[in-house]
């Protein structure tokens, strides 16, 4: 068995999760967001799900966003932290301690972005859920921060004569239904939701990331600090190249979901090749046969 490459420090990302939490001014737009989007997600679904696990989302939203009646939730928690009535174990999405088939739904939201074995997650979450069961996850896009990646590259580059990461690379929503089915998981849906964060200036963006724990925990290089003159750097080519009108900047930021179901013989299956009732030239017209 291949060992995955070894993206992110997720020990130090743990540490930053735990700083962000003990804030007294927490930024969480962005759990917010994907809590009132779950919800919206799981309310048209005629399913109970009695057993349902958070796993790994950093927020709390996303647990309480998951109560229900008849349901027993449980949070799996990057770091301990007190999250409401829910139970709370802390755990890493890489090592799941549960049992097969332990759970009818499994979310996660903000987290598995930040996974060194992404497949290897989809995986165990397939073992963990019962037949029928689903698979929901929200993961910060390939286009976040897309801004702050080219200003930051590019005053490194005049200062410091190369670049080095200080973006995390984010999950592309092309890969993702190909890992689900890769991980055992049926029906496989991808979507996407872009949108626009305007802020005062590049120096309060990045307080803002701050405060959510999401700071640069890159194995490569993440313990190395951003110098001074740098980040001013940035801050002005930002200003320079991303502002409104009226001198606000813009910062894009893109939640890609993905959602899987444990195969069920109740589920919807393709036909087989040539099982069909109808020739392609009655659905087609008479023009089909011409082509």
């Amino acid at each position: 068995m291949t060992t995955p490459p070894l993206i992110f420090d997720r020990a130090l990302w743990r540490k930053r999760l735990a700083r962000a939490a003990r804030a007294k001014d927490p930024c969480d737009f962005l759990a917010a967001r994907v809590a009132d989007d779950l919800a919206f997600r799981l309310a048209p679904i005629r399913r109970s799900f009695p057993r349902a696990l958070d796993l790994g989302s950093p927020h709390p939203a996303i647990c309480q966003a998951l109560a229900a009646p008849g349901r027993l939730v449980l949070r799996a928690a990057p770091v301990f932290e007190v999250s409401g009535s829910a139970p709370t174990l802390v755990a890493d999405e890489e090592a799941l301690p549960f049992a097969p088939e332990s759970f009818d739904l499994v979310v996660s939201a903000l987290s598995l972005q930040f996974a060194n074995d992404l497949p290897g997650v989809f995986a165990q979450a397939r073992r963990i859920l019962a037949p029928d069961g689903l698979f929901l996850a929200a993961l910060i896009g390939g286009q976040t921060l897309s801004e702050l990646r080219f200003c930051l590259a590019q005053a490194q580059d005049e200062i410091e004569g190369g670049a080095s990461p200080r973006v995390a690379p984010f999950a592309d929503l092309r890969d993702l239904g190909g890992l689900l089915q890769r991980a055992g998981l049926a029906l496989p849906v991808t979507d996407c939701d872009a949108f626009t964060v305007r802020y005062a200036s590049a120096f309060d963006l990045m307080r803002d990331l701050r405060a959510m724990g999401a700071t640069n925990f890159l194995a490569a290089g993440a313990r190395r600090p951003l110098r001074r003159d740098v980040a001013l750097r940035a801050a002005a080519l930002y200003a320079e190249k991303f502002s409104d009108p009226d001198g606000r900047i813009r910062a894009s930021f893109e939640i890609v979901w993905t959602s899987g179901w444990a195969p069920h013989d109740s589920q919807q299956k393709p036909l087989r090749p040539g099982s069909a009732h109808l020739p392609l030239s009655a659905v087609l017209g008479d023009k089909s046969r011409d082509a």
